[in-house]
């Protein structure tokens, strides 16, 4: 008698019912991870923002002669290089400053891709 080597068909059918709910419970993971993707992505302008205008707040304090003025949110973007905001993302006209020198202001950052928005806080700078 011959000894056969190999996988029955019951085992294989096992094999792909258990491969058919693995990715039943992986794929809404997946999927779910573009819009993850893309509230980060406006987080992370708006964190370059608010990084950018603390830096020029202390260089104005410093008395180095590159700070700029800022006065609202259209106005921080002087404060990036290139002075305009990443390709995929738009800045709203946010909130008023508190005070001129040191005050804040809120501007929330659009993902256009996502329609994600974060907000950036700046620092106001006569």
């Amino acid at each position: 008698m011959q000894k056969q080597s190999g996988f029955t068909l019951i085992e294989l059918v096992v094999v792909i019912v258990i491969l058919g709910i693995l990715a039943a419970v992986a794929l809404p993971r997946f999927i779910d991870l573009s819009t993850q993707a893309g509230a980060a992505g406006a987080q992370g302008v708006a964190g370059a923002l608010s990084s950018a205008t603390s830096i020029n707040y202390a260089a104005k304090k410093a008395g180095n002669a590159s700070g700029v003025t800022v006065s609202s949110c259209l106005t921080a973007l002087n404060t990036l290089t290139p002075t305009s905001m990443p390709t995929g993302y738009t800045l709203g006209a946010g909130t008023a400053c508190t005070a001129l020198d040191g005050g804040t202001a809120t501007c929330p950052v659009t993902n256009t891709a996502s329609g994600q928005v974060a907000s950036a806080t700046i620092i106001c700078v006569p």
